[in-house]
């Protein structure tokens, strides 16, 4: 039998030690009252975050982040903006100085597990490439031997180019830069044949170079640079909010809704549709959002696809194909769990 004293002293114990126990509202309730949706970005990439002289940002990652601000106040411009260098990322998302990290960074098991982050799927299916600016003759990264390579420092594109050369018996001189854009000037100079990135980077960073033209990205990709949102690990609740407007814009284009359709679905009695929209299943009451939070979202940025076309795609000064991008329906590998 237990001994009542006892017992009543632990019940009491456990009363004060519930009061006193610090309590947090969580990072939408944070987002809410502040208003704004504190979103990390590059300092400047063409296709996926771009400022113009006027100060708007544009870009894929950034329409990302005006989805999210979509969904939760019904406004893509309630962001601001926080342009943030390879080195900085992190620790700004693990300060708090962000709410949510779009800002092309892969996803890897040692930024997950030593720095306490959670990426939130997968946006972009990248690989590490290399731009070939003073050797046009060049069409293979196997004739890379020999040469000098800049690469960005603080990035796993450092490592995976160490892979390469010693898996292929190559040799090459390190050129470390602190940002693309050192990159293209040292290329421009003359500093470094080769420049290696993620291929969507260097896409973008092609069209910096005088003579764009002389340049080729070369076809091989030597990694899987899986590129998405990241949020601290501290809050489930954030990271299924970031994860499904992830997920909501990728089933959009699987179910055909659109900028252009959404009136369309909006009366559709079609029950996948219906749960997209919120005419039924109550999800965005899951995520403490409005039941048309997803629909918010495709108003804003569009489907995925439109999103791809626009920035980065054909549609887009890059050019990009969507390649890995597509659909499984369409060849691809975007494919998203079903809102159900």
């Amino acid at each position: 039998m237990l001994d009542p004293i006892r017992t009543t002293g632990l019940a009491l114990g456990l009363t004060l030690a519930t009061v006193t126990l610090p309590v947090h509202a969580g990072t939408l309730d944070d987002v809410k009252q502040r208003g704004t949706l504190s979103c990390g970005v590059s300092t400047g990439l063409g296709g996926f975050s771009e400022r113009d002289d006027k100060g708007q940002w544009s870009g894929f990652d950034v329409d990302f982040c005006r989805a999210i601000a979509a969904a939760i106040f019904n406004d893509p411009s309630k962001v601001s903006y926080v342009p943030l260098n390879a080195a900085d990322r992190f620790e700004a998302l693990r300060a708090k100085r962000i709410d949510v990290l779009s800002r092309n960074s892969s996803w890897t098991f040692e930024r997950e597990a030593s720095l306490g982050l959670l990426f939130a799927g997968i946006t972009y299916h990248d690989g590490q490439g290399f731009l070939v600016a003073r050797k046009p003759q060049v069409i293979s990264a196997l004739e890379l031997n020999d040469t000098s390579v800049c690469v960005q420092d603080g990035t796993t594109t450092r490592a995976n180019l160490g892979d390469f050369f010693k898996a292929n018996s190559m040799t090459y001189r390190e050129v470390l830069v602190a940002s693309p854009g050192d990159a293209i000037k040292a290329l421009e100079k003359g500093e470094c044949d080769v420049f290696t990135a993620d291929q969507s980077a260097l896409y973008g960073e092609r069209l910096k170079l005088s003579q764009p033209g002389s340049a080729i990205v070369l076809p091989d990709v030597v990694s899987k640079e899986p590129l998405g949102p990241a949020v601290r690990g501290d809050d489930v609740a954030w990271f299924n909010l970031i994860k499904w407007t992830n997920f909501a814009l990728i089933n959009a284009e699987d179910l055909g809704i659109g900028t252009a359709t959404l009136d369309e679905a909006l009366k559709s009695s079609k029950p996948d549709v219906r749960r997209f929209t919120g005419a039924e299943g109550g999800f965005g009451a899951q995520l403490k959002l409005e039941p048309d939070w997803a629909v918010r979202a495709v108003r804003a940025v569009g489907n995925y696809g439109e999103m791809f076309e626009r920035n980065v795609g054909a549609a887009s000064k890059l050019g990009i194909p969507r390649g890995l991008n597509q659909l499984w329906s369409n060849g691809g590998i975007l494919y998203a769990p079903p809102l159900r």
